[in-house]
């Protein structure tokens, strides 16, 4: 059968879509580091959320808008999966749960999505699939092994602990809940509602527990605009696209790549060292996510054949 030009299209759209994902995610982590001494994290995720649903809703002004039912379900799924994932993480951190613990706890996302599809979905995730996930998760553990060295999280507060597997577990049913009757909504309403969900939550948070700091640093403000315009706009809207149209399982796993790639940020940047076992790591890491990626690429192909 020939190959329409629109196929093509959805096919390099497909193949790149991957690589800017894991490139965005990454700086996640080094905006989360640039913030810490400058502003309240709450106040800032709502700044931040504020300025996404805002765009997004300029974008939005043609297209046609979920209602009732479907716009709470998309206020609701912002919520979870960009209020309350980042602003429990964020808090979790903030009281003592040391960042690559959070870290390590966030590479188990894929682990998760695919628990969820065995235990309650009831759908076959394949062993060579779980083999690599696991591979991946212990790839991104070899790579955080530097900021693991040391800590004893027996000694660690149990809340803090708990509030970042809560993160995780939130960004989880978010995520998956975009591959139901949700998906069928314009992607950039969709945004501008699910964007101020985030915002209610991490705003309640300002109000109530805020220090309400906000030193008007250069340093602030640019890491603002990066969050709002590239993390947000960019950063979500692709990875909700990709979700939409792809596999969870497989598009879940490339998540394993977001530590190694900031590792390599923090070495750029920051002049961070890289050890050798962070390379294993990494090389463990591509080799987990290529399993499960081939995987999938091959039942496409059988299922075409």
């Amino acid at each position: 059968m020939e190959i329409t030009s629109r196929e093509k299209r959805d096919r390099r759209k497909a193949f790149i879509a991957p690589f800017f994902l894991i490139l965005i995610w990454s700086t996640g982590f080094i905006a989360a580091r640039a913030v810490a001494d400058h502003a309240d994290p709450n106040l800032f995720l709502t700044f931040r959320f504020l300025i996404a649903a805002a765009v997004f809703a300029l974008l939005a002004l043609h297209c046609a808008w979920p209602k009732g039912r479907q716009f709470v379900m998309h206020l609701l799924t912002g919520m979870l999966m960009n209020g309350v994932y980042l602003a429990a993480s964020w808090w979790a951190v903030a009281n003592g749960l040391a960042a690559g613990v959070m870290s390590l706890i966030g590479g188990l996302q894929p682990l998760f999505t695919a628990l969820i599809f065995a235990l309650v979905l009831r759908k076959s995730i394949g062993l060579r699939s779980w083999a690599g996930l696991a591979v991946g998760f212990i790839g991104v553990a070899l790579v955080l092994s530097p900021r693991l060295t040391g800590i004893d999280v027996g000694n660690m507060a149990l809340l803090p602990i708990l509030m970042g597997f809560g993160s995780i577990v939130a960004l989880t049913i978010g995520i998956m809940v975009q591959k139901s009757s949700l998906a069928a909504a314009d992607l950039r309403a969709a945004g501008a509602i699910q964007h101020l969900g985030a915002a209610i939550v991490t705003g309640a948070l300002a109000a109530v527990m805020g220090s309400g700091a906000w030193d008007n640093s250069p340093t602030l403000w640019f890491s603002l605009l990066w969050s709002a315009g590239v993390l947000s706009l960019g950063g979500t809207a692709l990875f909700i696209w990709m979700v939409r149209h792809g596999d969870l399982t497989r598009i879940t796993a490339l998540m394993l790549l977001v530590p190694p790639a900031a590792a390599l940020q923090a070495y750029a940047l920051f002049g961070e060292a890289l050890s050798l076992v962070q390379l294993a790591g990494f090389a463990l890491t591509l080799l987990g996510v290529a399993i499960v990626q081939r995987i999938r690429l091959l039942r496409r192909s059988r299922l075409a054949e």
